[in-house]
Formats: structure tokens, sequence, C-alpha cells
């Protein structure tokens, strides 16, 4: 029977005699402990949200929409960068093809050489657009494609400001570089042709721009949030585990992000199954039985000496025996975490035992066939099939009394075991994941999610603001909740002490005691 399992059974008697009976099953009766069900309701759950709140938490149109927006943005700023990374090379190269001007016609020859020709200097920007442009892209790519994205609820206020003005300048370089080439019909008849050298420095010009938008970006995206300004404080319920860690300056959904990091790789995988200590054998026996049954058909049967009502001393005396029992309880739970702490010890020391005993055999195997490969020879998994029986039973033990089993399957084990003999480990370094089950993203079900969604719920607070001191906020995933809390770390001064030689010496007191 699952743990935490309850089955109430109410039989009811019909006028013809017979006998209904309605059962109420609050878990499964699966044999596997691992699976249950878990109801909630607004009125009597005391971990669950009220009605009045259920358009507040984020709906599947909401995640899509966030989603749909990220993306936009995301093709939208490609375009803008892919534009102005190759806008400088199409600027230098129009005028070549003699595209711009339906007026070249009138041009003389010598005024189109001179139009077209480049000297050393020209021939240097030339050189240096062509180095800088691959740059500028790898370092765009490398800023705003190359790491990892992530969908948050608001737009991030650095990024969407360096695509605006990307997007401001190689709109305004492109418009001056139109109206200076419209511009050159009317110099040709003036006398004052414009060579193609303005045109290479104009475009060099438009690259230094480029590089000092990135540079920027770099600044605020990168190096910004590096000082150490704030440390938050974050609690994991239901099961009270917390840590601390050091935050630069972020906004909200930005700090949400990072928190997430370090739960995924610092916390240690949740056990709801833990919240309630298993009993053992002997406990669940002499667990004495709450239930109280009362006989209501055969009221003309009871004697009075046999029932009677409650009075005003009667209801003292249960009140103190609840408060009795109420003063005690901290007693039993303090045996009981005790009794439970010595049964992990016991299974512990038991599957330490057996592990080694196997790895010692297959040791024993490998020493004998030194000088080459026999007929009995086996490759790692065959090998670590061969020896995980002598271990499964203690394995499985520790297992269930520690409640990981919906972690760990048979097939990882053995993988993990086959790895462990390939690489001649100790038994200790196949015991690590079972006997430290940390961080959360080392559990075999969070690995297969790609995308991980958490809800952000921060009350006075909109995702897109900058931290500040007392700022708090929660991240929820089911019944997991993170609440995070931020404090402003304090300012250091330091002053220096010299330390004199002359001041470093000392009396040794014999007769240090005080007489009366």
């Amino acid at each position: 029977m699952a743990p935490f399992q309850t089955i109430v059974t109410n039989r009811e008697e019909n006028e013809d005699g017979e006998h209904s009976m309605i059962d109420l099953q609050i878990l499964s009766d699966h044999e596997n402990w691992a699976e249950n069900t878990t109801a909630i309701t607004g009125n009597t759950s005391e971990r669950s949200e009220s009605l009045q709140g259920i358009d507040q938490w984020p709906q599947d149109g909401k995640f899509s929409k966030v989603s749909w927006l990220h993306y936009f943005t995301k093709s939208l700023s490609l375009i803008i960068f892919v534009a102005a990374c190759t806008s400088p090379f199409i600027m230098v190269v129009l005028p070549k093809l003699g595209l711009l001007s339906d007026n070249t016609a009138i041009y003389t020859v010598q005024q189109k050489l001179m139009h077209t020709s480049c000297n050393v200097e020209c021939k240097g920007c030339l050189l240096s657009i062509a180095f800088k442009i691959p740059l500028l892209g790898i370092g765009y790519w490398i800023v705003f494609y190359k790491s990892r994205e992530d969908v948050t609820p608001r737009l991030s206020l650095f990024r969407n400001g360096v695509i605006f003005f990307t997007f401001l300048c190689l709109s305004a370089y492109w418009l001056f570089y139109i109206v200076q080439i419209t511009e050159l019909s009317k110099t040709v008849t003036l006398g004052n042709l414009t060579d193609y050298k303005s045109l290479v420095n104009y475009a060099v010009m438009f690259i230094d721009t480029l590089l000092a938008i990135h540079y920027i970006a770099v600044l605020l995206m990168e190096i910004r949030h590096l000082k150490a300004i704030y440390y938050v404080k974050v609690v994991r319920s239901p099961d009270g585990i917390s840590h601390s860690f050091s935050m630069g300056q972020l906004t909200v959904q930005q700090a949400a992000v990072q928190i997430l990091e370090k739960y995924y790789t610092e916390f240690p995988i949740y056990n709801p199954y833990l919240e309630r200590i298993p009993l053992s054998k002997t406990q669940k026996k002499a667990q004495p039985n709450n239930f109280k049954f009362y006989r209501v058909d055969d009221t003309n049967n009871v004697n009075s000496e046999e029932y009677r009502p409650p009075g005003i001393e009667g209801n003292q005396a249960i009140l103190a025996a609840q408060a009795r029992r109420r003063d005690s309880s901290h007693n039993e739970r303090f045996y009981e975490e005790h009794e439970y702490e010595r049964r992990v010890r016991k299974r512990k020391a038991r599957l330490i035992t057996a592990v080694e005993e196997a790895f010692s055999h297959v040791q024993r195997i490998h020493t004998e066939s030194v000088s080459g490969l026999t007929t009995n020879s086996l490759d790692s998994l065959e090998a670590a099939q061969s020896i995980f029986p002598s271990m499964a039973r203690a394995l499985q033990k520790y297992l269930r009394i520690t409640r990981q089993q919906p972690q760990h399957a048979v097939e990882n084990i053995l993988k993990r075991l086959a790895q462990c003999l390939s690489q001649d480990t100790s038994p200790k370094v196949f015991l690590e994941p079972y006997f430290n089950p940390k961080p959360v993203l080392s559990d075999e079900k969070e690995k297969l999610l790609n995308i991980q969604q958490w809800a952000l719920i921060c009350d006075g607070e909109l995702p897109s603001r900058p931290l500040r001191s007392g700022c708090e906020f929660q991240l929820r995933q089911g019944e997991i909740a993170l609440l995070c809390s931020f404090y402003q770390l304090p300012c250091f001064h330091l002053s220096e002490q010299i330390a004199l030689p002359k001041y470093d010496k000392f009396l040794l007191k014999l007769n240090s005691e005080i007489c009366p």
C-alpha cells in the first residue's frame, strides 16, 4: 500500500435491509508508492490558492503570447544587425557599379576616373572595413544570439535599447548617404565632383559608430551586473531549504533567471515523499487508533450507567488530555526522527558493504587476466549486469527508505555502474548520487525537459524594474515555490594598522589563578 494512503468506508443500511458501501480513497491504491494523486481545493486545502485569484495566474495563452513576442523581437533584431553589418560593404560597392545616379553620361572620362580612383589611404580604409565587418558580426552574434535566451514576461530594456539605437544609426547613415549621392549630379554641373575616397571614409565612420554601440551593449548587458551589489536569500517551500547568493545590478526578471540557474545547479532535489517521516513496522503496530466508534442505531439498549454524556467536568478532562498530548507531540517527533536517522545509517552501511564487496569481485577477475583477454572476459556493461544482483537488494532498501525510487531507474543505475567500472573508480563514486541527491538538474526527469516554465509573482514590483534593497518576489512551479528576498551589501571601510615589533613580547604567568 502506498504511504499516506487513507481509505474511509461508510456503510449504510437501506429500508430493505441491504447494505450500501461507499469508499473514499484519497490516494491511489497502486503497489508503486511513487505514484500518487494530489487533490487541490480552493476552500479546504491549506496549500491551494483562492478561487478569486485564478485569473491572475499565467495561462497557456499568455505563455504563448510571450513566446511569440520574444521570437518576433529576436527575428527583428537579427534583420537589423544583418543590415547594419552589410551596409558598409554595400556603401563602398554601389559607386563602383554606377547604379546610384542617372546623370553619369554627362561625366567625362577624366571625371569618371577621378570619381572612382582610390589612393593608398583609401585602400587602407577598405582593408579596415574588410576586417571590421567580420569582427562586428561575430561580436553581435556572441552578445545577442550565441548566449542562451530565456523567455521573460517583459522585454529587456538594455537589449531593446541597443537594437533601437542600432536601427536609428542605420537609418540616419543611409539617409545621409542617399542624400549625398543624389546631390552628386548637382555638384557635377558646378565642377565639385564628390570623389570615392569620401564615401569610403563615410563607411568607415559608420562601422566605428556600430562598434561604439556594441561596446555600450557589452558594458550594459555583460559587465554591469558582475559587480556584487545585493545578496539574495532563496527559501524553497515546502521543505524550507535555503541558500544565499551575491548578485549585481539587474532587473527583477533577470534576477529571477539567475536565481533559477543557481537553483538548478546548487539546490538538492526536492523529494515530496520525505515531508512525512516513514514509520517502521513496530511503530505502525504501536501507533494508537485515533478513530472513535459510536453505536448510534441501538440507543434503546444503552445502560445509563455505561453511557453518560460528558458534563463540564468531563469536557475539562478531555481538554486536559488533549493539552497533555499536544505538549508531548514534540517528544514523539524527536524519537521518530531519531529512529528514522538510525534506520537510514543502518541501510547506508549495508549498502556500502555490499557495493565494496561487489567491486572487489570485479577487481579480482581483472587482476587474474593481466597477460591478456580470456574467453570468460566481460565488457563493462556485462560486468555491471553480473555484479548488480549482489547489491540490488541493499540498494533497493536504501532507496526505499530515503524515498528516491522515482528518481533512479534500473537502466540508469546499470549505466552508471558500467561507467564506474570502465573508468576504474571507487565504490563511493558509484554511490555518490544516492548519498548526495543534488543538484536538481541531476534528476533524470529534469534532464528530459529542455524548457522549464516558472511563474514570477512580484507584488508591487514590475519585472522590468531594477532591483532594490528589500525587494521580494516568488517563483512558483507546481507545488514548489522559491521565496526570494534581496538586501543591499554594506560598504566596507578599511583602515591600515601597522604592527609594531616592540609590542611582540609576552610574559608567561605561572600562577594565574586568583585565590579567594
